[in-house]
């Protein structure tokens, strides 16, 4: 059973930074996307960052200039730089991996909390 692993997360305050990081549990053949989504409290879950296999990347308007995501192809890992914090940044991080034929993996989630 494959598993994604996700570490960083914690409670770090306003203009602080904190890395994200998710790793898979074996190797993936076939990855289309690797990516972070959140949920901040009482909304829906929303795309952060995303990058594709040619390091091609998309990410929210709202984390533009402040967030970097990065992966590593060989270990099948994802990292999210998260830079400028603001409590609205606040919310449950989860890693996400989309195969090319289609199916998709997450993690747990990591809680982030940005707060004085």
């Amino acid at each position: 059973q494959l598993q994604l692993v996700e570490s960083g997360g914690g409670l770090v305050q306003p203009g602080g930074s904190l890395r994200l990081s998710c790793e898979a549990s074996r190797m993936i053949s076939s990855i289309y996307a690797m990516g972070w989504f959140r949920r901040a409290p009482g909304k829906q879950r929303e795309l952060v960052a995303m990058i594709l296999t040619d390091g091609s990347t998309n990410s929210a308007d709202s984390v533009k200039g402040r967030f970097t995501i990065a992966r590593d192809n060989a270990k099948n890992s994802v990292s999210l730089q998260m830079n400028s914090l603001k409590p609205e940044d606040t919310g449950v991080y989860y890693c996400n991996i989309v195969l090319i034929r289609g199916g998709e993996y997450w993690g747990q989630g990591t809680q982030v909390t940005v707060s004085s």
